[in-house]
């Protein structure tokens, strides 16, 4: 039976794009479905949203022509500052100190706005002649031994060899090929704003460890920051239905004074934090990256970085099966990715989840613990340096498009 495509993805936001122009370049013909229109997508206004690029990730949107569209609008960081707070108390002096002139790579990552990098990752796909965008959803998958048949709600539907399902969470796509998820709430929502205040924040990152959990100030262009505030459930819910006004008066003196007056710009935003993970990233003719495979707290900002991580890993796997004359989408193919990504996945989830539970309380004995054995790691260079290459993403075995 003939394929409209060798791949397709369900999902355009940003994972999904991401894996699509390298296997195009590659000269596989790849189809994007994404239920929002591209003009929405496309024409996003400034709302504060940012990612924290890790270095690694950078090398991945560079080498697959991304990277040129938006590095005008990035914010380099230098440095990363963590520390104790309190509300009413502002940040403590700061346990661990990450520079990144210490690993000699550059900045350790960028700060870059959603709205830009949604928009350059639609107009690298609009020039790529193997990439067909199709904006519909998905309602129906099946398969048989040449390939998948996916159905659009339109009543269309796509031949192919390969299904790859970028579409979150939540993902339908998973749940189509009953693949299970495990985790769990972490009984916290993440407040997200943008705010402008009066002195330079130097391209340095901030995170205060509060006793509801973390807020994480990171350097966007000019004299502003996008934050990411963590607080249970019920006082999420209550800050985010104040005012403009009352919003700020209560992050203000969780914030402190250190860069001066600041003030709310853009929208409010609130997400609901949970760790959950496939429990595989493969199925028959199937594949899952990005948060379709796992979605994890924020506390390290690894998210999507985690999913470039998987975009690379499945390239390469994909790829290498094409060079060796291999059906790219067979079970055995498709083991290796997810030997390559399941483990560093699970490692990473666990690391966040028992950051966040040590650092989200109020217990004094385990501050007093905890704050010794960071500024262990920051008064030993070789143990300091192997965290920052962790956070700058240039440990275990890097996909190709990943290596300097």
């Amino acid at each position: 039976m003939e394929h409209d495509s060798d791949i397709v993805i369900v999902g355009g936001g940003l994972n999904g794009p991401a894996l699509a122009l390298p296997l195009a370049q590659r000269g596989l013909r790849v189809t994007v479905v994404d239920a929002l229109p591209e003009t929405v997508r496309k024409n996003a206004a400034f709302d504060g949203r940012a990612y924290a690029l890790a270095l690694a990730s950078k090398r991945l949107l560079d080498r697959i022509g991304v990277w040129a569209r938006v590095a005008g609008h990035s914010q380099p960081m230098y440095e990363i500052k963590a520390s104790d707070g309190r509300a009413g108390e502002g940040p403590a002096p700061f346990f661990l100190h990450f520079d990144a002139a210490e690993i000699e790579e550059g900045a350790m990552g960028y700060m870059l706005e959603d709205r830009y990098l949604r928009r350059a990752f639609l107009e690298a796909m609009g020039e790529e002649k193997g990439i067909t965008q199709i904006e519909d959803r998905v309602v129906a998958q099946e398969v048989d031994a040449l390939g998948v048949t996916v159905t659009l709600a339109s009543g269309k539907t796509l031949r192919t060899r390969l299904l790859v399902g970028c579409d979150g969470r939540q993902s339908g796509t998973a749940e189509r090929a009953g693949i299970k998820r495990s985790g769990w709430d972490y009984g916290q929502t993440a407040l997200v704003c943008a705010i402008g205040h009066e002195k330079p924040h130097n391209g340095i990152a901030h995170q205060f460890f509060m006793a509801s959990g973390p807020l994480a100030i990171l350097p966007l262009p000019g004299k502003v920051s996008s934050i990411v505030w963590s607080e249970t459930h019920e006082n999420a819910a209550a800050i985010h239905a104040l005012n403009d006004a009352d919003y700020m008066e209560v992050l203000r003196p969780r914030f402190g004074d250190f860069l001066g007056d600041i003030k709310l710009k853009g929208k409010r935003f609130t997400y609901p934090l949970n760790l959950t993970i496939a429990n595989t990233f493969v199925a028959d003719r199937l594949a899952l990256i990005g948060d379709a495979a796992h979605g994890m707290h924020p506390i390290a900002g690894q998210g999507l970085n985690a999913g470039l991580r998987d975009v690379g890993a499945l390239v390469d796997v994909l790829c290498h099966a094409v060079r060796r004359g291999e059906d790219f989408a067979s079970e055995l193919v498709l083991a290796r990715y997810q030997e390559w990504r399941r483990f560093d996945t699970q490692a990473l989830a666990m690391a966040t989840d028992l950051t966040n539970k040590l650092f989200s309380n109020d217990n004094p004995l385990l501050r007093a613990v905890r704050d010794v054995g960071m500024g262990m790691i920051g008064a030993m260079p070789g143990l300091r340096r192997g965290f920052m290459r962790e956070a700058a993403g240039l440990t275990g075995e890097l996909p190709e498009l990943m290596r300097g």
